[in-house]
């Protein structure tokens, strides 16, 4: 028999608003109030000043280990400048800037990788989930919260972040595949930073773009520029409203790069120096900050400003983390353990049951 084709998609879009020079293409700038631009500018502005800040605490010894955010501003502060408060964020372990936009503080953050347990108290009410070290097991959250978005007869959505190493974990594939055959609200970002912990993702995607295996799904995937915060935003904004009005899952592959290493122990040797120039070259703040300018919607002055307001604020939450009354070492062994009087009833109020 002779061969016919098949209607799989042969091709994946990607999306750049502005170029490696910050130039505008005028006719894929979306529609969105000037004031979200300037929020997310200065949102973009304290995620790397607060980085930084926090690596000079952890080599002072203040902090423990932690994954840097340097670099991928945009393409996970683009992504959320799209969500509603309603919708569930579902970050990995390098999504602090997200988390921040989406109401968490930053003395949380720091408590957390303190190593106390306020750091990792979710309040009531947050439709933020916890990050999640291990890799990849966030995407599975990520498919059942759209479920039960979907099952409720809710238009919120869930926003799921994960790296480019995640899509070859099984989670990754179970998720997105539970996601289709349910046609869940629910957007998979992947932030790829082109490195694993140590070796270039196409070591496990060879020569292909992620979003390809979305598509082996049949579920819509796309690509795009990563250190482009106007062209994330709109890719999001997109998949989003698809999603709310009951059109499925998407797939949004972020093409970024991470300045420094896997987390602050990794020296990132292994990324070439001329790769790392490139990219340097292509920041996003400073593209951002340049199309604000040349828009009329910051001078000079006022980025000043709004940079000295950054530091304030890094301060004061510096120092409140600094000040704040702190659970003994031996509170993280608190509810994990019910202690029972000899008849076998639970003491201390503890659950019954067990």
């Amino acid at each position: 028999m002779p061969r016919t084709p098949s209607d799989i998609p042969d091709r994946v879009e990607y999306r750049s608003i502005l170029d490696e020079n910050g130039n505008l293409d005028r006719g894929l700038e979306p529609s969105i109030p000037d004031e979200l631009w300037l929020k997310l500018y200065r949102a973009m502005i304290r995620a790397r000043r607060f980085d930084e800040r926090m690596l000079r605490l952890q080599r002072q010894g203040r902090l423990g280990t932690f994954a840097p955010i340097k670099g991928q501003e945009a393409s996970q502060l683009g992504p959320v400048a799209a969500m509603r408060d309603d919708d569930w964020l579902v970050p990995a372990f390098r999504e602090a800037a997200a988390e921040a936009w989406r109401g968490r503080t930053l003395e949380s953050v720091l408590l957390y990788y303190g190593g106390f347990n306020q750091g990792g108290t979710v309040p009531e009410g947050s439709t933020n989930l916890p990050g999640t070290i291990p890799v990849g097991t966030q995407i599975l959250h990520g498919a059942g919260l759209g479920y039960a978005i979907k099952y409720r007869k809710k238009d919120s959505v869930a926003v799921v972040f994960f790296g480019d190493g995640a899509t070859s974990e099984g989670d990754f594939h179970e998720g997105l595949n539970f996601a289709a055959v349910f046609q869940v609200p629910t957007i998979f970002v992947c932030q790829n930073n082109l490195y694993g912990l140590s070796q270039p993702w196409e070591a496990s995607g060879y020569k292909c773009y992620l979003a390809r295996r979305a598509q082996s799904y049949n579920m819509p995937g796309s690509c795009v520029d990563g250190m482009d915060a106007i062209a994330v935003y709109r890719e999001v904004k997109e998949t989003v409203d698809l999603a709310r009005s009951g059109e499925g899952p998407s797939f949004i592959e972020a093409k970024t790069y991470r300045f420094l290493g896997h987390y602050v122990g990794d020296p990132g040797l292994y990324m070439p120096a001329e790769e790392r120039k490139a990219w340097r070259e292509r920041d996003a703040i400073v593209k951002l900050g340049r199309q604000l300018r040349a828009w009329g919607y910051l001078t000079e002055e006022e980025d000043e400003s709004l940079r000295a307001g950054v530091e304030a604020e890094l301060q004061e939450g510096v120092e409140y983390a600094r000040s704040s009354p702190l659970n003994p070492p031996e509170a993280a062994l608190e509810d994990l353990y019910v202690h029972f009087d000899p008849a076998g009833n639970p003491l201390d109020g503890g659950p019954q049951g067990l």
